[in-house]
């Protein structure tokens, strides 16, 4: 038999890595399951290096979300399982989707259960979508959890959708400001620079300014750039550190405006994924995990993780989160009567439409709050600019009509 080796995480987040000997990577991806651990990679030991694979089709959240909705439609219908992963994998357009289900519907074929078979696949099909999938085959619900699978994407997709309206606007107009004033001051700047200097006008401040700037890119252009490359990469390496992760989402979370909508859309998944998973069944220690996984905020992950271990030890779930400070009080009075009612899942989900639309709101009022403030940044680079080469101008025309 092969030696797999393989890495993942314990119920308490305990990242482990080990090699085991089992018949396939379905066969030990069983075993850690059972044994309480989330493989998050599988390798057959050997051959952990492969070659790189250049363009390669990203497979979309909404592709998943359309493919979620057929799939319980047709599981709905009384179609076998085998029929209905050959049926979506000859119609995606997609190829690599195409390619992953085919590969799902062949484990499936050989007597895998579908979450094993989805797990084998953890950058299409992540934590959640494996846990819901495996609590729906166990409880016979099936269809049910990949109708809320479905509608749990679609709402991440809205989600994110809302996130990238906030950013694109105002980052792309800054850019292309930016694009043009080093554009002036690179190439059109020392050519009014020159004519001033042959005609002996005499320059005031703006346009010494200017020029110098002009001078100074033109001279040290290259250290802007080859300092903007290594801060970049600098940043990334800092990134991927826990402790680097975690001051990044917390000054983020701290950001005067940004920061209120980043709050919003964290307490948002927060509730959506949480509540998803409690009504699909899956235990509320292993939800907590996977919500705190799939957070996308290192701050909040080592929030809910406290959270976690503070219900281990017996207390309710609203206490420690209402001592984190992190999430705003009116979520926690509500996750706590829904505590006390039994009905936390229905709690939750409402949470996550009303902070949903609060983030469409928030998004507006941010966009609403730029839009002054870019035209008043355009007005003073690029217009200051122009206007500082046109002085000297204006002074000669003085001079020659006087």
């Amino acid at each position: 038999m092969p030696v797999f080796v393989y890495d993942g995480k314990t119920m308490r987040g305990t990242k482990v890595t080990g090699e085991r000997i089992a018949d396939s990577k379905t066969a030990l991806a069983s075993i850690l399951q059972r044994e309480r651990i989330t493989p998050t990679k599988i390798k057959e030991k050997g051959k952990e290096f492969a070659l790189p694979t250049f363009g390669t089709q990203k497979i979309t959240a909404k592709e998943q979300a359309v493919f979620f909705r057929q799939f319980s439609v047709m599981i709905d219908s009384g179609l076998p399982l085998v029929q209905c992963l050959e049926i979506l994998a000859g119609n995606q357009e997609n190829v690599a989707f195409k390619k992953v289900l085919t590969q799902v519907r062949g484990k499936v074929e050989s007597g895998s259960t579908l979450s094993n078979a989805m797990n084998e696949h953890p950058k299409v099909f992540d934590t959640l979508t494996v846990n819901m999938i495996d609590a729906g085959e166990t409880g016979g619900i099936l269809d049910t959890i990949l109708q809320r699978l479905s509608g749990y994407v679609e709402k991440a997709v809205k989600l994110r959708a809302a996130v990238k309206s906030a950013l694109i606007y105002p980052v792309s107009v800054v850019s292309i400001a930016v694009l043009v004033i080093t554009l002036l001051l690179w190439k059109v700047v020392p050519i009014f620079a020159n004519l001033f200097a042959g005609l002996g006008v005499e320059m005031p401040l703006p346009t010494k300014i200017v020029i110098g700037l002009s001078n100074f890119i033109g001279s040290f252009g290259w250290v802007f750039i080859v300092a903007g490359i290594v801060i970049f990469f600098a940043f990334k390496s800092v990134y991927r550190t826990e402790g680097g992760r975690y001051s990044v989402d917390s000054v983020m979370l701290r950001l005067p405006v940004f920061g209120m909508l980043l709050r919003k859309i964290a307490v948002a998944r927060f509730t959506r994924t949480l509540g998803t998973l409690i009504t699909s069944g899956v235990p509320l220690m292993e939800a907590l995990v996977i919500t705190a996984r799939t957070s996308g905020n290192a701050v909040i992950e080592a929030t809910i993780m406290k959270v976690r271990k503070a219900v281990e030890e017996g207390r309710t779930l609203t206490d420690p989160l209402k001592e984190s400070e992190v999430f705003p009080n009116m979520v926690t009075q509500m996750i706590g009567v829904g505590e006390q009612t039994g009905a936390m899942d229905t709690m939750l989900q409402k949470i996550a439409d009303f902070y949903e639309d609060e983030v469409d709101s928030a998004v507006k009022d941010m966009l609403t709050l730029l839009e002054p403030m870019i035209i008043l940044f355009l007005g003073i680079s690029v217009g200051g600019v122009v206007i500082a080469m046109y002085l000297p101008m204006f002074k000669l025309i003085a001079q020659m009509s006087g």
